[in-house]
């Protein structure tokens, strides 16, 4: 298993790991299925490259035998005025997921996040999951989620560069105010 930043000649093979990985439980293979309907993910991840978040230096893949298997994208974000790190989408292939490849993108994307000397990454997702790599419930360190409805789901990691002073709204990427 390799961990290494994305290429741009990884983008193709990237995308078709979120459209499987958050496709009809991983059955979409290319969007055909479902009258042609793709994820959000995939869809927001289109959005992400193209807008002026994006972070690809922080945005990663897992390959093995040449195939690529897990991907995650960071984009710029804000804690009020101070910019920090969004992450998500993170996808795995349905086929290797449980394997480690979740945690390889994980830790490879912490370490050079805090290497390049960002303060924060903030992601939605499962708590349970999440907390195994030191991510919080925002609110406990005075961050507020986008949306309040969010409430324990979204979670903030302070890295290094971190300070008490850092508080207010967190504020992703502009797709992100466009997924449904």
């Amino acid at each position: 298993m390799i961990v290494r930043r994305e290429r741009s000649n990884d983008h193709a093979a990237s995308r078709a790991v979120q459209v499987r990985a958050f496709g009809n439980g991983g059955a979409e293979k290319d969007g055909a299925e479902n009258g042609g309907a793709e994820p959000a993910e995939a869809r927001l991840l289109d959005d992400l490259r193209r807008c002026d978040g994006w972070l690809p230096a922080l945005s990663w893949v897992v390959e093995i035998d040449g195939r690529i298997i897990g991907h995650n994208v960071c984009t710029r974000g804000h804690v009020g005025d101070v910019a920090c790190v969004g992450l998500g989408p993170i996808g795995v292939d349905p086929d290797v997921q449980r394997s480690g490849v979740g945690t390889a993108l994980m830790h490879a994307m912490i370490g050079a996040a805090d290497a390049h000397g960002e303060p924060l990454i903030a992601l939605l997702g499962d708590p349970a999951y999440y907390s195994r790599f030191g991510f919080v419930r925002s609110t406990d360190i005075g961050v507020e989620p986008p949306e309040p409805a969010w409430g324990v789901h979204f979670r903030v990691l302070p890295l290094s560069n971190w300070t008490a002073a850092m508080t207010g709204t967190f504020r992703y990427a502009a797709p992100f105010d466009a997924v449904s």
